[in-house]
């Protein structure tokens, strides 16, 4: 494990040891967080990961997979806290609006941002950020067959909404 400890405290040069999921981490962000908040989530991150550093296990994945669990996390409770805030000022501007159906553009990014939570952080892991399904699978804490069946399940979701292009 790189970086040495103060009193059994954080790395002395976390910074050094983060820095390498850093482009990752922003990626991650990019695709699961609102767009004027993946430089909070990633910060928030870092903070977290720092906070948290004694907790890391490396027998469970290497630093930048454990980075990546924690921005996925911190994406997620950004997407929440932004739905929230939303729906409180709808709530107090304007009569409710019952939505049915679910898909109203064909496009990709809203077709991915309208899959459940972990088939969306099964896509963006893999395809945006590049990870292989084994990290995929230690950062989604699930086994890499489960990760496997995730990305079939959101794949076949994707092309019933946007179609599979033999038209």
């Amino acid at each position: 494990m790189a970086g040495a400890r103060e009193d059994d405290g954080p790395p002395v040069d976390f910074a050094a040891w983060a820095r390498p999921a850093l482009l990752a981490m922003t990626r991650l962000a990019r695709r699961l967080a609102p767009p004027s908040e993946v430089d909070d989530v990633v910060q928030d991150a870092l903070a977290r990961g720092w906070q948290k550093w004694r907790t890391y296990d490396p027998s469970r994945g290497t630093p930048t997979v454990w980075l990546l669990a924690i921005t996925a996390d911190r994406a997620r409770a950004a997407r929440v806290a932004r739905v929230r805030r939303l729906q409180a000022v709808a709530d107090t501007e304007a009569p409710e609006v019952a939505v049915e159906g679910g898909f109203t553009d064909v496009d990709l990014d809203r077709a991915i941002e309208n899959l459940p939570d972990r088939q969306q952080i099964a896509i963006h892991l893999h395809y945006f950020v590049g990870l292989p399904v084994a990290e995929c699978a230690q950062v989604m804490e699930c086994s890499p067959g489960t990760v496997k069946s995730t990305l079939f399940d959101a794949r076949a979701r994707l092309r019933m909404v946007l179609g599979d292009g033999d038209d």
